[in-house]
């Protein structure tokens, strides 16, 4: 398990920063977008019988529990149709519960799948509920409804917690119990969604081995379920982003064959999106723009908009390639204005590259201008990495078992200090007594001196410390303002500058230079394009954006994310960092980072620094460790770098105490800063 989840983050690393962001976007949100409708329960592709059968059920005078079970499973059929009739047969199964404890562990799962694409903060806390009441029935039904709803509640916490959460609650919560019962359709679902988070981290191969497993049960005991269907899709798509067309074609096939007896099924749109990545794969262009219209056609009727927006996405790819660049440019200014892709950073900022370099080809220098700024600023501001790492399941058992540990040993201390305490009080009693009336005389001349004495050497210390600090102030707010002074001439004056040549330079030899004849120059142009990136670079150093727009913890993870490469792993914590801190001491705590990663990186040839920043009120506590080669206890006294002695006055203008601790092991740093503002 441990081993799997370091590679999925890998993985999903490796596609984060894919250098095509086109092929990224379409990849990664077509994979998302059949991940996140098969969210526990499917619906059986014959929508009209399955919808038939269950008014009859509810227009019956059979028993309450048949008649709740067919509202139910209703509200779930209409929670992305039509919200307000899903809620309507919501609360009206919620009447037939009438004491029954099964059927109220139903309604809160049911309450929570219309609550999951709504408010993910309260369908999680209805799962959680009916996990709880579910688990007191001992029977199949109860044991997979558990199951649907462990997985269901792993969605709810992947946007906060991330894909590996969601992979380890399917492994470890709903696999287990789906699979007391090796037959059920629930255990192929599950081994189907786990193949779709596979191939989306290009595990290509275990993804066809999860879905094999699910085809053995599906195809000999559900040949005709909603699951089979999605997996066959799932298998087309994973041959698809392998290039592989023949063995896509053979499973696009058998899903063909499965929805074609259900035109008016709400999946048809999702096979033609199968088809139309298959289309895409075998290079056939023209033969895919109709087949996504009647994906489109079906994706509108089902108010399915975030898969209609993919449709358009596909089809601006597609006319792009065949040069119809006026329809392509409508096509995606259409997407950017309907906003559901557009609403992710990431998203967006891949639809203003495609329309600046769109505009490029078109020959329209001042929109691929434009469009290049918005890009740019948007991409200089945005956080690359949205998913940190998981804590492993090693890491947080043994810290689990470290923490009882501990609260058994101070357990065990506490009792045996009260005893003494209790022991050693009765024959301190009497002798307190006496002493009391010696020692009071002498604290209280004590006192008066030491009050007197504390008084004048508090007057000289605030005096010295208001003077430092003053100092200090100006200093560190004058080289702030000039760096940012600097770094917005950078970007903004010179920057742009270089933008608008690079782009000048590229559209004047596309139709005067020969890529072959002229490859001298293209290198140079090339050497331009990495200057630009370059300035943005030191300009983002020296005024970070990312602080000024997000906030301090979002800079400091892009501080890390800058530092990092092949041969250097940062791994940064952040715990209850408040984003409504004055932006004089976010920016302070920001360059004292800055400086402790720089030394890191530049005297410890570490491979390895942990950086945990943390705040508790008006405190705020640094920590860094890294496994470099160290340096004497007393270097820091003895050295005269400029940067300990900038990173010990920032530290003394928070009023804050920093600790060395270094041997040939490594290096730990810990300051502890006031961040009270006073």
């Amino acid at each position: 398990m441990l081993k799997f989840l370091i590679k999925f983050s890998v993985y999903k690393k490796d596609i984060l920063q894919n250098r095509y962001p086109m092929k990224r976007l379409l990849i990664l949100l077509s994979l998302l977008l059949s991940f996140g409708v098969q969210s526990q329960q499917l619906i059986p592709l014959n929508e009209k019988s399955y919808l038939d059968s269950l008014q009859s059920v509810i227009k019956s005078n059979g028993a309450n529990t048949a008649k709740a079970n067919a509202s139910f499973l209703l509200s779930n059929y209409y929670r992305n149709i039509d919200s307000l009739l899903s809620k309507k047969y919501l609360e009206n199964g919620k009447t037939f519960i009438k004491g029954d404890d099964f059927l109220s562990a139903k309604y809160n799962f049911y309450e929570a799948q219309y609550n999951l694409d709504r408010n993910k903060g309260k369908a999680a806390i209805s799962y959680q509920k009916a996990i709880k009441q579910f688990s007191k029935f001992k029977n199949e039904e109860s044991d997979l409804f558990q199951a649907a709803a462990w997985y269901s509640y792993g969605v709810t916490q992947k946007d906060k917690e991330g894909y590996p959460f969601l992979v380890k609650t399917i492994l470890e919560k709903s696999i287990p119990l789906a699979k007391k019962y090796e037959n059920s359709r629930n255990l192929g679902f599950l081994y189907t969604q786990l193949a779709v988070i596979l191939t989306y981290n290009a595990e290509f191969k275990k993804s066809e081995d999860y879905n094999t497993k699910a085809l053995q049960i599906l195809e000999k005991h559900d040949p005709n379920s909603p699951e089979l269907f999605f997996t066959y899709l799932n298998l087309a798509n994973n041959f698809c982003y392998q290039a592989k067309g023949d063995e896509a074609k053979k499973f696009l096939d058998k899903a063909e064959t499965l929805i074609e007896p259900h035109p008016d099924s709400s999946v048809n749109a999702f096979y033609y999106y199968g088809k139309t990545l298959y289309y895409i794969t075998r290079q056939k262009n023209p033969e895919a723009l109709p087949v996504i219209e009647k994906g489109i056609y079906y994706a509108k009727k089902f108010n399915q908009n975030l898969l209609a927006q993919m449709f358009y996405f596909n089809k601006y790819d597609i006319l792009r390639k065949l040069k119809r660049y006026n329809d392509a440019k409508n096509v995606l200014e259409d997407v950017l204005t309907e906003k559901s892709l557009a609403l992710d950073l990431n998203n967006r900022k891949t639809i203003y590259k495609q329309l600046s370099s769109l505009h490029e080809e078109m020959g329209n220098t001042k929109q691929a201008l434009i469009w290049e700024q918005k890009y740019s600023k948007l991409n200089d501001s945005l956080n690359t990495e949205n998913v940190k790492l998981e804590i492993n399941k090693i890491e947080s058992k043994f810290n689990a078992a470290e923490k009882e540990r501990k609260i058994a040993t101070l357990n065990s201390e506490k009792k045996q200090k009260e005893l003494e305490v209790n022991k050693k009080n009765s024959y301190l009693w009497g002798l307190s007594l006496f002493l009391l009336l010696v020692l009071s005389l002498l604290i209280f001349l004590y006192i008066i001196f030491r009050k007197n004495k504390k008084i004048s050497e508090q007057k000289i210390n605030d005096i010295k410390q208001k003077e430092e600090l003053s100092l200090t102030k100006a200093i560190l707010d004058g080289e702030e303002r000039e760096r940012e002074r600097i770094a917005r001439d950078l970007h903004d004056g010179l920057g742009g500058m270089l933008a608008g040549v690079k782009i000048n330079f590229s559209t004047w030899s596309a139709s005067h230079l020969d890529p072959e004849k002229d490859a001298e120059f293209y290198r140079i142009l090339g050497q331009l394009d990495n200057s630009v990136s370059e300035l943005r670079h030191v300009a983002r150093n020296l005024m970070p954006e990312s602080l000024l727009n997000f906030g301090l913890e979002t800079a400091l993870n892009d501080l890390c994310e800058f530092y990092s490469r092949k041969d250097m792993d940062i791994d940064f914590q952040a715990i209850s960092i408040e984003k409504n801190l004055p932006i004089n001491i976010q920016l302070n705590i920001y360059r004292i980072v800055q400086e402790l990663l720089a030394n890191a990186i530049k005297h410890a040839e570490a491979s390895s620094i942990l950086l945990q920043c943390s705040q508790s009120e008006k405190d705020f506590f640094i920590t860094i460790e890294d496994n470099g080669k160290g340096f004497e206890s007393n270097r820091e006294q003895k050295t005269k770098s400029m940067g300990l002695h900038n990173l010990k006055n920032r530290v003394d203008y928070l009023k804050g105490n920093m600790e060395i601790s270094s041997d040939s092991q490594g290096t730990t740093i810990n300051i502890e800063l006031n961040i009270d503002g006073d």
